[in-house]
């Protein structure tokens, strides 16, 4: 499995989390620290389906987010 970083931050609430894969190839996971602890679970296991999925090597933006929330 890959090496992944998480952090709490405080952002806009309309933002649950946001996803980065690093110069090192290890991922950071941004987690909204507004939202309530169960959305930022589904938050996570939704970035964890990004990076299960290797979204970051696949080029058709609408099939990622029609997959990631499929699962």
């Amino acid at each position: 499995m890959e090496e992944i970083n998480v952090q709490l931050l405080n952002m806009d609430t309309k933002i649950p989390e946001q996803l980065i894969k690093n110069d090192d190839d290890t991922y950071t996971i941004f987690l909204n620290a507004r939202l309530s602890q169960e959305s930022r679970l589904k938050s996570y296991c939704h970035a964890l389906r990004h990076i299960l999925g290797n979204d970051f090597d696949k080029t058709n933006i609408d099939n990622i987010e029609v997959d990631a929330h499929s699962t």
